[in-house]
């Protein structure tokens, strides 16, 4: 084997297309806008009082925060399913799975835990 040759055949050139794409200023800025109007919008419904039933603002609210979540993990941590050959999205998509069976049971256990421990305002009365 000659000195010259590489003998694992690799080549010399180091290709990092598994990095994903790399931002500009032009991407940061359209992500930035997209923040402050997702952030202003929802303060302006609570400020501005503009619908009566507080739930209805609060869905609309957590409405806005899931669309403000996906624009920072595509134009601040530049996630999408070409990333690291889609396993980021797929560690996104287990990492979503466990968070909402771990509210949904925690949820669950409270609410049955208040409803079969809480005293109700009958038994009140008839304890010394």
């Amino acid at each position: 084997m000659s000195a010259g040759h590489d003998t694992h055949g690799h080549d010399d050139h180091h290709h990092h297309e598994d990095e994903g794409p790399h931002s500009t200023v032009k991407g940061y800025t359209i992500g930035f806008v997209l923040s402050v109007i997702l952030t202003v919008i929802p303060f302006w419904l609570v400020m501005g009082k503009v619908f009566d039933n507080s739930s209805t603002t609060a869905f609309v609210i957590l409405g806005f925060a899931a669309v403000q979540m996906v624009v920072h993990m595509i134009y601040f941590l530049h996630m999408n399913t070409k990333v690291e050959g889609g396993w980021s999205m797929l560690a996104l998509v287990f990492t979503l799975v466990l968070v909402v069976i771990t509210l949904a049971g925690s949820l669950w256990v409270m609410y049955h835990l208040n409803h079969n421990m809480m005293p109700s305002l009958h038994d009140m009365k008839n304890m010394p």
